[in-house]
Formats: structure tokens, sequence, C-alpha cells
């Protein structure tokens, strides 16, 4: 596991624990169950009718880019939810829907990318479209303490959760109890190693909830490419189920995926670096901000 990432996934442990402390995971459990039912993530992604079923990201930061989208940032024009904003989630949801989003994928990890949990449900309220928890899930409390939070699906990073010895049992086991509570669960790899060794899980015959992604940033160098995606689609088992994550900027880099057979895509910086994602997700998928 590549040095950044194991501080976050160590960091990660503790909040989980002070988390646990304050509140038991039966006291989730009970808010999960009470809550309204989850929307359906995978499905609409996969469903979509735009070049691409895009799942558009709120991300105010990261590690390797430092501050994304300033809280002083705006845009203007004439439609109800130009608000003038900055980093308001339920704004840039908003604009992201008008835009042609499928999904919305919302960082909750606080320390390293700026997010908060209270998002989940912030983004929900203003926005009918499926919401992803993006963060470092490790254990069951994470997929309880989404679900109570509102998110519709969660993500699974391989290598914060493989054994050793590529063992994906705990990457089952979250991803079951994730569609035990009605959720869609993205399983995220960075290579052909992770790829290989949750291949079981996200074959033809696996649950349609599950999607698969596969990251086009290199760990390790912090560079994205696209060919990474390339080479690696031939070894996976349901490329109907593949999500593109990571260096996707232009419609060209939508079409060049589409040939390799990849529908789906998950963007985020790029958008949120601009006046206004709403807009720049329309022109990425070469269509008006309504539609046109």
């Amino acid at each position: 596991m590549p040095a950044r990432l194991a501080e976050i996934v160590e960091h990660t442990r503790g909040v989980v624990e002070a988390a646990r402390s304050a509140r038991p995971e039966a006291e989730l459990r009970s808010r999960a169950m009470d809550g309204e039912s989850p929307r359906p993530f995978a499905a609409s992604v996969r469903r979509s009718q735009e070049r691409a079923g895009i799942i558009a990201e709120i991300k105010r930061m990261s590690p390797s880019a430092g501050v994304i989208r300033p809280e002083g940032s705006r845009w203007s024009g004439d439609h109800p939810s130009d608000r003038g904003i900055g980093f308001e989630p339920e704004g840039i949801a908003e604009r992201y829907l008008l835009g042609g989003a499928s999904a919305i994928s919302c960082l909750t990890e606080e320390k390293f990318f700026g997010g908060s949990l209270s998002y989940l449900a912030r983004v929900r309220s203003a926005c009918p479209l499926p919401v992803l928890r993006k963060d470092f899930v490790l254990g069951s409390y994470q997929v309880w303490e989404a679900r109570a939070a509102g998110a519709d699906a969660v993500l699974l990073i391989a290598e914060c959760l493989l054994g050793a010895d590529g063992s994906a049992g705990l990457i089952e086991d979250l991803t079951l109890l994730s569609e035990s509570l009605g959720m869609s669960t993205l399983i995220e790899v960075h290579d052909a190693w992770s790829l290989e060794c949750v291949a079981h899980l996200v074959g033809p015959e696996a649950p349609a909830s599950r999607l698969l992604g596969i990251n086009n940033r290199d760990l390790r160098t912090m560079r994205t490419d696209l060919g990474h995606l390339e080479r690696l689609v031939p070894s996976v088992p349901d490329v109907g189920r593949l999500v593109a994550e990571s260096g996707i900027r232009t419609t060209a880099d939508l079409d060049r995926l589409g040939s390799a057979g990849v529908r789906m895509a998950l963007v985020g910086e790029h958008l949120m670096r601009q006046e206004d994602p709403g807009a720049a997700l329309a022109a990425l998928l070469g269509r008006g901000v309504d539609g046109a």
C-alpha cells in the first residue's frame, strides 16, 4: 500500500473508533432502518441516455491537488439555482442534475479531502439523483453510517480491504451488507492484481447493484492515464458494469472510453475547478445545460 494511502487508512481507523464510541452501531442500525429507501444508484448510471453515465463528484480538496474549489468560487446565470456560491454541496448537486449527471459522488472524508458525512443528507435533500458515499470504508460500521446518513451507495477501495494474500472476503462481506440494505456498491481497483482479486465479485452473474471502478491514477506517482484502463479492459469480467475513474476531462475522453466499451465514468476534479460545474458537465457530455 502506498505511504499516503496507508496514512489515510490509519487515520480513518481512529476516526471510526471515535465515532463508534460516540454513536454505537446499534443506534446507526435503527436510524438506517427508519430512513427513506435507497435510490437505485447503479441502475441510474447504467441506464443513462447520455453519451455516458456520469457520476459527478462533489470534492473540495485532495492531498495531491490541494484545495480544488475555494469557498469563494462563484458562477453567474439566470437559472434559479445559480446562487453565486462557492463550495456549497446543495447548489453544486443541483447544477450537476441540470448538466446531465446520472448520480452524485460525495466525499465525506474530512482531514484529507475536506468532506463531511453531513453532505450526504444535504445533497440528497436538494437533488433527486442517487448519492454515493466516497470515503475509505474499512468495515461494517461505516456502511451502516452511510445508510443512516442517506447514502444510496458506498465506495469500496480494494487496496484498502484486500488481505495480504489477495483474499477479498472483507470486500464481499461489505458488499453483501450494502445489498441487504438496498444499497449499490462501487468496488474500485487501481491495478491488475487488485482486479484479479475482486473479479469473481463483479462477473456477469453478480447482482446488478455492483459496479466495478478502475481508477486511472497511479497511487505512487499520482499521474493519470486513460491507457491504464484500456490495458485492463480485457481482464474485466463484465465491461457493462465498468466505471472509468480519474483523468476524464473532455468529450474526446468519453468517446475514447466508449470505443473500449466503457459507458460510465466518475468525474470530479475537472468539474469542480470550473466556474459552473453543471455547465462544464453539460459540455463534457456534448449537451446543453438543460438537456438541449
